[in-house]
């Protein structure tokens, strides 16, 4: 079996990500996780004799330069609302479509009924940039 231990992962520049049909341009970063919640069973002793699932959610984050996300707020005080953290989940769809190479098959995570939690903006002396980093949950996240 040949492997090509000296290939990259993944390219930033061969990521796109849009939140509801939009291209972010700005973006900084992003994270999308599924969480199961699992924990021990016990009974006699001190070993688990199971283990016990419960819950699953899905919940992530994007980083983005400050015009995109004051972008995102725009579109929603067009809609009527305040800000981003206020448009219903059931009208927020985030999609990540990567591919390693060009040459290569895109794949895509999407976080779907997506409920921004924060918004706002941290600043320092000397900085270039805004950039903000929105936490969200969702009703499911699908990776690829």
């Amino acid at each position: 079996m040949n492997v090509n231990i000296s290939s990259s992962e993944c390219a930033w520049a061969h990521f796109e990500v849009k939140v509801l049909t939009r291209t972010i341009k700005g973006l900084r970063g992003f994270g999308f996780k599924k969480e199961f919640e699992k924990e021990h069973l016990y009974g006699a002793g001190d070993e688990a004799i199971d283990i016990q699932t419960g819950n699953k959610k899905s919940s992530g984050s994007i980083k983005v330069l400050g015009f995109e996300a004051d972008a995102m707020n725009k579109a929603a005080r067009l809609a009527g609302f305040e800000d981003i953290t206020e448009v219903p989940h059931e009208a927020i769809v985030i999609t990540c479509s990567y591919r390693k190479r060009l040459i290569d098959p895109i794949s895509t995570y999407i976080a779907s009924g997506v409920a921004f939690t924060e918004s706002g903006v941290d600043m320092e002396q000397n900085a270039k940039h805004r950039e903000i980093t929105l936490p969200f949950i969702a009703m499911n996240v699908r990776l690829p």
